[in-house]
């Protein structure tokens, strides 16, 4: 595995929370702040949790 395929699929991961979240509020005329917040907050946990694309130099 390449050191950027896992932020790739963090993206990725992220991309779908987006998209479920859209074809679910999309439907409905008010969506909740609660509802908005915690999208938000799924998104950080994922995106936070994806490692620094930006190489670690060895002592080699």
């Amino acid at each position: 595995m390449t050191e950027t395929a896992v932020p790739e699929i963090v993206i990725q991961d992220a991309l779908a929370v987006i998209d479920q979240a859209l074809g679910t509020m999309q439907q409905r005329e008010l969506v909740s702040t609660d509802e908005v917040a915690d999208l938000l907050l799924d998104l950080r946990l994922l995106l936070a949790s994806a490692p620094s694309a930006v190489p670690v130099a060895t002592g080699v």
